[in-house]
């Protein structure tokens, strides 16, 4: 058996930070460097059952050996975690959302020294589907596009990033980004935009669809996921991937291999 991966994992005390930590330890081929909490932000004692003995830290340890940083720390903790990357050369995962342009553009002068992955979603399905989404509005450039999401009740934003994410997909492989994202629809369609409908209730993990309408005809595409360790296992298998790469920005499709050549400036 060869050498597992090291992964540290940052926001660990989270509801995707400890399913990425669950599922890493029933993987023979990953292990666990370091898993990092905010101060006073460590999980209670039923998450530390996740295995026996198992300890947070607050702080990366001095002697850390790792291959891959795995980022669901949120907004307020990216810093740190894109810092701690670059500082020990880890190539870095992050699913953070909520990001600041400065951030944003903090993560891409990082991908000079380190390979960079960031994503809304991780979900394997998600990746396929935003692929399937931008060949089928190339096809039917003059189709109207509309976005339907889905999620618990809870969930705060709205439209979800996903589902920002199909709509821009949907614009960018059409040549233009024209057109607004269509979210008041109190007034009369405008050519090139897109539309999105919004469910929130119960506990519905996320739901997209995604419809592409014509004259007497119309394309659907679709994506539902019922298990939110469909996220951490994606992330997982995009820190597998990531470990081999040059420094650059990728993405879930080039983790996939739905790209013919991942950007490595």
């Amino acid at each position: 058996m060869g050498k597992s991966l090291q992964l540290v994992v940052c926001g660990a005390a989270g509801r995707m930070g400890q399913a990425v930590l669950r599922l890493a330890m029933e993987d023979s081929e990953l292990s666990i460097a370091a898993a990092l909490v905010r101060p006073g932000n460590e999980p209670d004692p039923a998450a530390r059952s996740i295995q026996p003995g198992f300890s947070y830290t607050t702080a990366a340890p001095k002697d850390l050996r790792a291959d891959v940083l795995v980022d669901f720390s949120g907004s307020s903790g990216f810093d740190a975690a894109l810092d701690l990357a670059r500082a020990r050369r880890l190539a870095l995962v992050s699913g953070s959302t909520g990001l600041s342009e400065a951030q944003r553009s903090a993560m891409q002068r990082a991908s000079a020294e380190v390979p960079v992955l960031w994503a809304a979603n991780f979900s394997a399905g998600i990746a396929v589907l935003a692929h399937l989404v931008e060949q089928a509005a190339r096809l039917l450039p003059d189709w109207d596009c509309e976005i339907i999401e889905a999620h618990h009740r809870h969930k705060r934003d709205a439209p979800s990033g996903t589902a920002l994410m199909l709509g821009e997909r949907s614009r960018q492989a059409r040549g233009s980004l024209q057109g607004d994202a269509a979210i008041d629809r109190s007034g009369p369609r405008q050519d090139g935009s897109v539309g999105y409908a919004v469910i929130r209730a119960g506990d519905i993990v996320g739901e997209h669809e995604v419809r592409l309408a014509g004259p007497g005809e119309r394309v659907e595409l679709i994506h539902r996921a019922s298990d939110r360790d469909v996220f951490a296992r994606g992330a997982l298998r995009a820190a597998r991937w990531l470990a081999g790469q040059k420094p650059g920005v990728y993405s879930m499709a080039d983790a996939l291999g739905l790209t013919a050549a991942p950007d490595s400036r």
